[in-house]
C-alpha cells in the first residue's frame, strides 16, 4: 500500500477576518482548482490576522468556539485534511497562544499544537509546552511547527524522534530573513532526514518563497517570489524511513551513529544526556 499523499500549501495573503464563510468559498475554489490535493495548509495566522495587544485580546477564543467547529465541517464537506493556519488561542488559564490546528477529512479535530517560540520580542503570545505530532492512519505521521520553531534546532530534532515522517511549518515571515529560513527549512530536512513542508503568507502579510524538501535534501517544489500560488507536491512518507535506512545520498546515516554498548554523552546545555540505546526515532510499535 501507497504512503504517500498530495499536499498542496496554500500560499496567500493573511484574510482581512477571521470568517469561515468567506474562507470557505475560497478553499471550496481552490479545491475545484486542485481536485488531486487531499492535505491543505495554510500559513500562520492566515485567518486570525490581528496586530496589536487589544486585537490579539479581542480575537481569542477556546478551542470549542463554533468558528473552529465550523472548520471541521468545512473540512469533513470537501473530503480533505485541513491546516488552516494558526489562530489565537484562549487556554485554559487565560493565556492566550498562537495555536496551528489540523482537521481531519472527517471534520474531527486531531490537532491542536501551541507555538513553543514566539517570534519574542514583537509577539506577545504564551509559548506553548509541548510537542505534538500527529497520525495519518495508513500513510504516516506528522509533526507542526510554527513559524520561528524551525529556527531551534532541538523543535526538529524532537518531531523527528517522536516519528513524524514529515514536518509542517506554517510561516507568516515577512521579514528579510525568509532567506536564512530557507537555509535552515533544508538543513533541518537533512540533518533529521524528514521532508518539511514550509508555507509562508503571500505579500503584503509576508514575503512567500513557500517550499517543500524531502528527507535527502532535495527542494522537491519552492514558490520563487511573494505571489499567491498553491504548491502541490506528492509526499511519500516512506522515503523518511527508506533515506534512514540506506543513508542520504546512499551513505549518511546520522539515526544510526551509536552501537550498543556505547556511552552516554553528556549535554551540559540541557542539564541532561544523549543515552544511546534512545536514540533512534521510535518505532511505529512504542511511538506515543
Amino acid at each position: 500500500m501507497t504512503r504517500s499523499l498530495t499536499v498542496a500549501l496554500a500560499q496567500l495573503a493573511a484574510a482581512p477576518r477571521f470568517e469561515v464563510g468567506e474562507f470557505g468559498e475560497r478553499l471550496r475554489a481552490l479545491v475545484r482548482r486542485n481536485p488531486t490535493a487531499e492535505f491543505w495548509a495554510f500559513p500562520e495566522l492566515h485567518l486570525d490576522p490581528a496586530d496589536t495587544a487589544e486585537g490579539i485580546e479581542a480575537s481569542a477564543r477556546p478551542l470549542d468556539d463554533p468558528r473552529l467547529a465550523a472548520l471541521g465541517e468545512l473540512a469533513r464537506e470537501l473530503g480533505v485534511w485541513l491546516a488552516p493556519g494558526t489562530i489565537y488561542e484562549r487556554g485554559e488559564t487565560g493565556a492566550v497562544h498562537n495555536t496551528a490546528l489540523v482537521f481531519a477529512p472527517s471534520g474531527e479535530r486531531v490537532a491542536g499544537y501551541r507555538k513553543i517560540f514566539p517570534w519574542r520580542p514583537l509577539e506577545t503570545a504564551a509559548p506553548g509546552d509541548r510537542f505534538e505530532v500527529f497520525e495519518l492512519p495508513g500513510i504516516g505521521r506528522m509533526g507542526l511547527s510554527v513559524c520561528y520553531d524551525i529556527w531551534f534546532p532541538e523543535h526538529a530534532r524532537h518531531l523527528a524522534w517522536l516519528g513524524a515522517d514529515v514536518i509542517l511549518n506554517l510561516v507568516q515571515t515577512a521579514t528579510s530573513d525568509r532567506e536564512q529560513e530557507l537555509a535552515i527549512v533544508r538543513g533541518n530536512a537533512v540533518m533529521n532526514q524528514l521532508w518539511i513542508a514550509s508555507v509562508n503568507a503571500a505579500a503584503p502579510t509576508g514575503r512567500g518563497r513557500s517550499l517543500v524538501v524531502d528527507p535527502t535534501g532535495s527542494v522537491r517544489a519552492a514558490s520563487p517570489d511573494a505571489s499567491e500560488e498553491v504548491l502541490t507536491v506528492v509526499v511519500d512518507f516512506g522515503l523518511t524511513e527508506l533515506t534512514r535506512d540506506r543513508g542520504t545520498a546512499g551513505v549518511s546515516r546520522p539515526w544510526s551513529q551509536f552501537h550498543e554498548g556505547d556511552a552516554p554523552v553528556a549535554l551540559p546545555l540541557y542539564d541532561g544526556r544523549i543515552e544511546p540505546s534512545n536514540w533512534h526515532p521510535r518505532s511505529k510499535e512504542n511511538r506515543p
